[in-house]
């Protein structure tokens, strides 16, 4: 999963070498850790949170293959 979460966000962010993704599992719960420049925490949040909500959204689909839950945070 955070190779999905790395390749949309580089996708999105004006620094993508900034881009940090990190994968902790947990009793059946994966959290994907992203971490972008400060200056691209608004195009990763979105209006209203529309882009991260859509992330999320993605990851979610993806993850009903495998069974599990993914959560993805975005931390400054």
């Amino acid at each position: 999963m955070s190779e999905l979460v790395e390749v949309i966000a580089k996708a999105l962010v004006t620094k993508p070498d900034e881009v940090s993704v990190t994968e902790e599992k947990d009793a059946g719960t994966t959290v994907v850790t992203l971490r972008v420049a400060a200056e691209d925490m608004g195009k990763i949040i979105g209006k209203q949170g529309r882009i991260a909500k859509a992330l999320r959204t993605v990851v979610k689909a993806a993850s009903v293959k495998t069974g599990e839950k993914v959560v993805v945070e975005i931390v400054q």
